[in-house]
């Protein structure tokens, strides 16, 4: 017995080794994304981070949602929060300029060619001979500035931030200038959403001197320049700490995990903590895949972001206080977005945090009273339509977690569909059996749409609890999307309180509330139409007329062209109808794994992953959204992709790799082999499953999370 055990432990350092060994990282390119409308960021992170430290070049605007644009050679310096591939910008907290007094004119400027990023590194060289280094761990940030000189400067900006509608970020703020090393206290700010955020400000060096700068128009915040006599090194570093709760919360964060200042321990660390995620799947692929695949894996794992202090405290939607299981609250919950292949996968690579999201979602809706729409910095933003996190928990649930209460959970799933909120107005909705966009005026038809998921997910869960009232109930409402069928046209159509359809009724042009008010969320009523395949296939066919009217709609769907495409309405990677740049259309292509040409598919997502994704900074059509877009490349490159993000089941496409090799928890492995795969064979056939054909082309979670092979034969047609 003990020398199995010797041997077992051997054998398990050889896998760690091996895992350590082959450093993913090194096929991150942080750039890509971060140009055009990616939206991503080159700043360092850690996975789940609080922290985001980066360049900043505005402070408003679509293409800098992030704070950062590729394109742009102005830099007003460095934040410390950001979110990656929103179509809205928040966070930018405080901001830290270093500059050179005898070349102030450069100090907005930069060196192009000297900008370099790694995971958990970036950094540049400012015209003004100021090398600039940035690096973090999950709460900290840590800047080290290298001067031309030993005398220095830095502009500390507390008034700084990204700007969403408003021209005053900060409604109040109480600095502390504590000694000479030491600033902190608390901002509170509108943008996005109203949030307060606690910190502590440490200098290695202690500052001659500190000057407040005069304030202008709307500022509730101050700005400082300070002086520095440096060493011969002439090196400044700085260490920045957050906290949702107060300043002591923000100074046991810096104490927890940079308690010194080594910048290449931290440096290194964050790269060590990068490869643990990043090396839980291996590809055999080409250097450029494999910088598109580990950059899509990079963005996926850099939210949702944990802003619990490392007590565990957090600062919740009602602005008390309160205390996390497992020191986990998440935040930047672009629900909308993520539930659809974010989360899933998430459930796959990380799965240890899934149990901590699932009990946020539940705390949100202790503090607000329905479960959360969007979240930034713990508050919701209210921003896009559903109750998404709805479908999350059930997905949660039946994929086995038990780590949160699976009734606590149902019990607030109901209460959200009950109890009307913004963007769910449930009287309205039984009523009618529909929003009708006399009494909507914005977003009617989607909104029926996408609640019709949610309450097939609460039907779904009442089920599993053996709750019969309510899941006949929810079923009943699951199917309300019949009632905004319009045979003529086809499609989902507006209809108003008497029953009348919207006239005229333009299908192809996209609605948006915030561009062009109608019908649909950031999409059309082409886009909209396949919003119920995600729950009821078969309902859908039945409207369609069966199997090949189903067929023919989808060929028509990608064959359909736009006219005039606005990528501000989500109109963006087009393929007839199908808009890869938004994510009503993410599983479209998957559904014809359900029509009389399956392959016809398998073509379309070869084409998707080819023409609408590169290694390059503007290699991303579309906002990445929090990492669904980069989900979606993930998966797709594995073969499979959830269809139904709730039930477990991933609809198989075709694998866009030779191999991948996944490592499970509890040190198994699933493979996936693709058989004879190459640029030209891009189909797949005899897809076996532990050597057993599969009957049906779908794989369950608990498949993958078992271990085992998923076999793929490609061939040319």
């Amino acid at each position: 017995m003990e020398i199995k055990r010797k041997l077992f432990g051997v054998l398990f350092l050889l896998f760690l080794l091996q895992i350590n060994a082959q450093n993913n990282s090194k096929f991150v390119n942080t750039f890509i994304g971060t140009d055009g409308t990616g939206h991503t960021f080159p700043g360092p992170s850690l996975p789940f981070g609080m922290v985001q430290p980066g360049p900043d070049n505005n402070i408003e605007g679509w293409n800098h949602t992030s704070g950062y644009q590729y394109k742009d050679t102005l830099l007003l310096g460095f934040s410390q929060t950001r979110f990656s591939g929103t179509g809205i910008g928040e966070m930018g907290t405080i901001l830290l300029l270093p500059f050179h007094d005898e070349n102030s004119k450069l100090k907005n400027s930069y060196y192009k060619n000297s900008e370099k990023s790694s995971v958990g590194y970036y950094t540049l060289t400012k015209k003004d001979g100021i090398k600039v280094e940035l690096t973090c761990s999950e709460r900290v940030a840590f800047h080290k500035y290298t001067y031309p000189t030993q005398k220095a400067k830095l502009l500390l900006d507390f008034q700084h931030g990204f700007h969403f509608l408003n021209d005053s970020l900060v409604l109040e703020s109480d600095i502390k200038i504590e000694n000479a090393t030491t600033i902190s206290g608390y901002c509170k700010t509108k943008g996005w959403v109203t949030k307060k955020y606690f910190f502590t400000v440490e200098f290695e060096t202690p500052y001659s001197t500190i000057k407040e700068l005069a304030k202008e128009k709307n500022q509730n915040a101050p700005k400082y320049i300070l002086d520095f006599d440096l060493a011969k090194n002439k090196q400044l570093q700085i260490k920045i700490a957050l906290s949702t709760v107060n300043s002591d919360g923000a100074k046991a964060n810096l104490t927890a995990e940079i308690p010194h200042w080594d910048f290449n321990k931290v440096k290194k660390n964050a790269k060590q903590v990068w490869d643990t995620y990043l090396n839980r799947i291996t590809i055999e692929a080409p250097q450029k895949q494999k910088e598109l695949f580990y950059t899509s894996m990079y963005h996926l794992l850099l939210q949702p972001s944990n802003i619990a202090d490392v007590d565990g405290k957090y600062r919740g939607a009602n602005d008390a206080i309160g205390l996390a299981p497992n020191k986990e609250y998440y935040s930047t919950l672009s629900i909308w977005d993520i539930y659809r292949g974010a989360f899933p996968l998430l459930q796959i690579v990380a799965p240890e945090k899934i149990n901590g999201i699932a009990n946020t979602l539940l705390l949100h809706h202790k503090a607000a009273g329905f479960l959360p729409i969007w979240t930034a910095w713990g508050q919701d933003n209210y921003c896009m339509i559903g109750n998404h996190a709805i479908p999350m928990l059930l997905s949660a649930y039946t994929n086995g977690f038990t780590g949160f209460d699976k009734n606590e959970a149902f019990k607030t799933m109901l209460e959200t569909s009950t109890k009307s909120h913004i963007n769910s107005d449930w009287e309205l909705y039984n009523k009618y059996c529909f929003y009708p966009f006399d009494k909507l005026d914005n977003e009617a038809v989607s909104r029926t749409l996408e609640s019709g998921f949610d309450d097939w997910c609460v039907s779904q869960m009442a089920f599993n609890l053996n709750q019969k009232n309510e899941e006949l109930v929810y079923k009943k409402r699951a199917n309300y999307y019949k009632n905004l069928f319009d045979s003529d046209t086809q499609l989902f159509r507006g209809k108003d309180t008497n029953g009348n359809w919207r006239t005229p009724f333009d299908p192809i042009t996209a609605t948006s509330p915030m561009n062009n008010p109608g019908d649909y969320t950031e999409a059309n009523a082409w886009q909209y139409f396949w919003t119920p395949a995600q729950y009821d296939i078969d309902g859908m066919k039945e409207l369609l007329g069966g199997t090949t009217e189903f067929t023919k709609k989808l060929d028509q769907f990608f064959t359909l062209q736009s006219t005039n495409p606005n990528k501000f309405l989500g109109q963006e990677a087009m393929i007839g109808q199908y808009a890869h740049g938004n994510e009503p259309s993410h599983h479209i292509a998957y559904l014809y794994a359900f029509s009389d040409t399956p392959k016809t598919g398998q073509r379309y997502i070869n084409k998707i992953m080819s023409e609408f994704h590169d290694n390059t900074p503007n290699g991303m059509i579309g906002n990445d959204d929090c990492g669904q877009m980069s989900a979606w490349y993930i998966l797709s490159t594995l073969g499979f992709y959830p269809v139904n993000p709730t039930n477990g089941e991933f609809i198989i496409g075709a694998p866009q790799v030779k191999k991948a090799t996944l490592r499970i928890s509890n040190n198994k492995q699933f493979t996936i082999t693709a058989e004879g795969f190459s640029n030209q064979t891009i189909f797949q056939n005899n897809s076996k499953l532990n050597g057993i054909p599969l009957e049906k082309p779908l794989l369950h979670y608990t498949d993958i999370m078992k271990g085992g092979t998923l076999n793929f034969k490609m061939t040319i047609n």
